[in-house]
């Protein structure tokens, strides 16, 4: 009996030597076989699209209403709009819907998948797919339009096409203002003007 205590201690002691050294063993096994760090790598977190998180914070819907000099109203409507962080004197916005009341009773409606708005210099410049339909028949399509808030101007930066009471039509540029006199809206087409006439039928 004395003989086997004495084996059950001795084992018991053993133990506690060996089995401390064998989970040193084995930390010291997954140290050498975990993967090197990249020290040069980027933190995953730091690719953040700022102009992204900007959208994301900006405004639903907003809504924007003047009048310019010469007593038009200027009412223009976004799906979302934020401030670029580049610049904070520009405005960015998508899904851009404006509508020009004229005191001469003419209604404009523009349309752009985007706009950028410059607030001290009251100019927008609308981006992709403008529409440019007046209540006296025109309808004109184009990629680029550069507008101002506080007067009637509106100029194409880009060709434009189309259809009117005359017919339809292609130019480089297209000016939208009013005559200083009358106060009349002028739509102007300059730079290889090409005009389909397309009398109508007056049966009908």
């Amino acid at each position: 009996m004395a003989r086997q205590g004495n084996l059950h201690s001795r084992l018991v002691a053993w133990l506690k030597i060996i089995l401390p050294l064998a989970a040193l063993g084995l930390l010291s096994t997954l140290f050498l076989l975990s993967r090197s760090i990249d020290t040069n790598n980027a933190i995953p977190f730091s690719n953040i699209d700022i102009e992204k998180r900007a959208r994301e914070q900006g405004a639903s819907n907003p809504a924007f209403a003047g009048v310019t000099d010469s007593g038009d109203q200027v009412i223009v409507n976004a799906r979302i709009a934020w401030p670029d962080l580049s610049n904070p004197e520009r405005m960015l916005a998508e899904a851009v819907d404006a509508q020009l009341l004229l005191t001469t009773g003419e209604v404009i409606d523009i349309t752009s998948d985007s706009a950028e708005v410059l607030q001290q210099e009251y100019i927008a410049t609308l981006i992709g797919n403008v529409v440019v339909t007046t209540s006296t028949g025109y309808r004109m399509t184009t990629e680029t339009l550069e507008s101002r808030f506080d007067t009637l101007h509106a100029e194409s930066l880009a060709p434009v096409s189309g259809t009117g009471p005359p017919g339809k039509l292609d130019a480089a540029r297209m000016l939208l203002t009013s005559d200083p006199d009358t106060g009349d809206a002028h739509l102007l087409f300059t730079g290889g003007v090409k005009l389909l006439y397309q009398p109508q039928n007056s049966g009908e």
